[in-house]
């Protein structure tokens, strides 16, 4: 099959994709944000084209400006290639690789290399800790997945005799190729690397770690060890031996790991008057609610739903995917990934399509199916009536985690001023779909796409850090975990959460 090239400046990167793909889809995973979602609804993602060509559209006119568009500019998400492509991208232009988003630091010496360890997806940055300039970006698919696509179906497969040691060095060689990527591409030595940090999940803490999994599969479901990790990467095998110290940033307790301290961080939400929620919607949605007097955080088991998997036509979102569904003139209106035949469908596009099932009325407040035990949303991709339960399971459990958090705050939902959601699907979710189904309870003025909180947060901690564990330790003693299993009343509020609004 033919493909079309892109090259991508000013990094200099290519890539071979079939004509038709969308351009958000090849741009992503090489680490290209959407802060909308892919919505033409922000400037986020515009590229420049410098050879080929991109039809104006009316989302790029809106936006971007007649000028802009004049020279060239685009909004990415809103385009395929259809073409070979010369494009600027915007977001690794200097002045936004520098990222003088402004922070309070210390400068400190040499380099420091800040890693999101996520459960699907791993994201590092190599940044200069005088200017706190980013100097390189990776980005990679979880190798771990291999062995499980979520965190339960790893936990699973590490119990095992000697699967554990499996996960374990998969992550710590994928890393060390990463890091080692980082330094090749910019040129610089291992020689100038002084601190190395890390934020993710319990599960990915412990696995990285080589710490025992098993108390995370059974109940009460409390790790071993949640503090700060100190390795080297000499342990690690990193850097030819170069003793830089690898420090995985502490977890808050249960399964709210160091990806959600680090997002308390990044959002400083911990210096508001007012009231937040922070909210990262996975296998095990992880939620804080607080201000700068308290906080409080918790986790509840949602399941894989969000992440496509269980779901009979599920998939990440990848090429194929349908990532998001809309009602025209009475009818299902499918947005797929890539610009290729529906293969399946994704988290957000599963969201969609039951929001837009109960505005047609194919899906009741119930979640059954009225007109029988299928609910067909293209030619090729349906939901089945296990699928439409699966998402009541996912969404019940995060919305009663908010409703008993709040409770035990002493607040109500509607007393919150802004709502965080952290991460990719965060990222990419319909709020109104989201509210739609009763996931979220407020109105989309209110929820902030936060991004990838987790990666900001790891790069805050290369500063606060070179002065010792500083804002990090502090902030974690302020926050309490609170374990929504030994609830009296989480059965009763979760089953309540299980149906969708009925308007």
């Amino acid at each position: 099959m033919s493909t079309v090239n892109i090259e991508l400046f000013p990094l200099g990167r290519s890539l071979e994709v079939a004509p038709g793909t969308g351009l958000q889809a090849a741009l992503y995973h090489l680490g290209v944000e959407f802060p909308c979602g892919g919505r033409g609804r922000c400037r986020g993602c515009r590229v420049k084209v410098l050879a080929g060509q991109l039809p104006v559209t009316d989302e790029d006119a809106r936006m971007l400006g007649e000028e802009r568009v004049a020279e060239g500019w685009r909004l990415a998400c809103r385009h395929r290639a259809e073409a070979a492509l010369q494009l600027e991208v915007a977001q690794w232009d200097a002045s936004i690789l520098s990222d003088d988003t402004p922070f309070q630091f210390v400068p400190a010496e040499g380099l420091g290399i800040a890693i999101d360890l996520g459960t699907t997806t791993v994201v590092g940055q190599l940044l200069d800790r005088q200017t706190g300039h980013v100097l390189g970006v990776q980005t990679g698919l979880n190798q771990q997945s291999r062995h499980g696509a979520d965190i339960m179906s790893r936990i699973e497969f590490a119990l095992a005799a000697e699967n554990q040691g499996v996960l374990t060095t998969v992550i710590r060689q994928q890393l060390g190729q990463m890091v080692a990527d980082l330094l090749g591409e910019c040129g610089r030595s291992p020689a100038e690397v002084r601190l190395v940090t890390i934020a993710g999940n319990t599960a990915m803490h412990h696995l990285f770690g080589g710490l025992d999994v098993t108390p995370l599969a059974f109940d009460p479901f409390e790790p071993v060890n949640d503090g700060w990790l100190q390795l080297t990467s000499a342990e690690l095998g990193w850097f030819d031996g170069q003793p830089v110290p690898v420090h995985f940033l502490p977890c808050l307790g249960g399964f709210v790991g160091s990806d959600i301290l680090a997002g308390i961080l990044a959002t400083g939400m911990h210096e508001r008057e007012e009231i937040s929620v922070l909210v990262d919607l996975g296998t095990n949605g992880e939620m804080v609610i607080g201000n700068r007097e308290r906080m409080l955080c918790a986790s509840t088991a949602a399941g894989p739903a969000f992440e496509g998997a269980r779901i009979s036509s599920g998939m990440r979102a990848a090429s194929g995917a349908i990532s998001g569904v809309t009602v025209v003139d009475g009818q299902f209106q499918c947005q797929v990934i890539g610009g290729v035949s529906p293969r399946g469908v994704c988290g957000s596009g599963l969201v969609d399509a039951v929001a837009a099932g109960l505005d047609l009325g194919r899906i009741l407040p119930s979640g059954r199916l009225p007109a029988g035990p299928n609910l067909p949303i293209c030619s090729a991709v349906s939901l089945t009536q296990g699928d439409i339960r699966e998402l009541q399971l996912a969404k019940g459990a995060i919305a009663a985690g908010l409703r008993l958090l709040a409770d035990a705050w002493g607040t109500g939902l509607d007393q919150v001023a802004r709502v965080y959601l952290a991460g990719a699907f965060g990222n990419y979710i319909n709020r109104q779909s989201a509210r739609r189904i009763g996931l979220l309870p407020w109105g989309a003025e209110k929820v902030i796409p936060a991004g990838n909180t987790s990666l900001l947060g790891a790069k805050l901690a290369l500063f606060q850090m070179a002065q010792g564990e500083g804002e990090y330790q502090t902030l974690r003693a302020r926050v309490r975990h609170v374990p929504l299993n030994e609830e009296a009343r989480f059965h009763e509020v979760y089953a309540e959460q299980m149906t969708f609004p009925s308007v």
